[in-house]
């Protein structure tokens, strides 16, 4: 018979599982800037940041595949927002709620995998005092954030994180050489085989797109 210790144990050795996997991953920070919203991060090959909708940006460190599946489901989510509702409705606060159920889901179903993956979403507003930030957990749990925010697998990394980003300079040029020189690596990391990658939510732009790669793609 299955009791709800067992229950407790279980979800307890997937959250353990998610975690150790989350540990082998780099960082992600995300920042209020007069420019708009800086999204930064190092990869290893593929790409880490997207742009979500007109106004969203999205970023996640964890397994690869679990974060495109989410990506995927947060386009498909916000272009079905704004098809039934408005290009106005569609805000980062319905996005990440409309992504937590899944990821509740499938924390608790057994007999499937959890993902392993802990998001960076973030809507630029008409200020940076306008700007919201939310992180979505691998369990579903979100919570929002003003002005920065960072996501990491390991506890000391999303710690100097924080910190860095509380010195950082308010430039675009100035914070992206900021963050990429004061990185923090785990020690398992081997700085020399991972790349920069940085990308804006302009604030304001003549642009039809506000979303922006500051580092090249490959």
């Amino acid at each position: 018979m299955f009791t709800p210790y067992d229950w407790q144990e279980g979800i307890g050795h997937r959250a353990q599982y998610v975690a150790n996997k989350l540990a082998q991953g780099v960082p992600v920070a995300a920042l209020s800037l007069p420019e708009g919203i800086l999204v930064a991060t190092f990869k290893r090959q593929t790409r880490k940041i997207y742009e979500i909708y007109d106004l969203l940006v999205f970023s996640a460190v964890g397994q690869q595949s679990d974060i495109e599946a989410l990506r995927v489901s947060a386009v498909e989510f916000a272009h079905r927002e704004g098809y039934n509702r408005s290009e106005h409705d569609v805000t980062v606060h319905r996005v990440v709620a409309g992504l937590s159920q899944p990821l509740k889901k499938a924390f608790g179903d057994f007999n499937s995998s959890p993902f392993v993956a802990r998001s960076i979403f973030a809507e630029v507003g008409r200020s940076p005092e306008a700007d919201l930030f939310y992180v979505l957990d691998f369990d579903g749990d979100y919570s929002s954030f003003k002005h920065r925010c960072a996501v990491a697998g390991a506890e000391e990394q999303k710690s100097k994180l924080d910190s860095l980003l509380q010195d950082c300079p308010l430039r675009l040029e100035k914070a992206m050489e900021f963050l990429q020189e004061r990185w923090p690596f785990a020690e398992n990391q081997n700085r020399s085989e991972l790349l920069f990658e940085a990308a804006i939510m302009e604030r304001d732009t003549p642009r039809e797109a506000r979303f922006r790669l500051l580092t090249p793609e490959g």
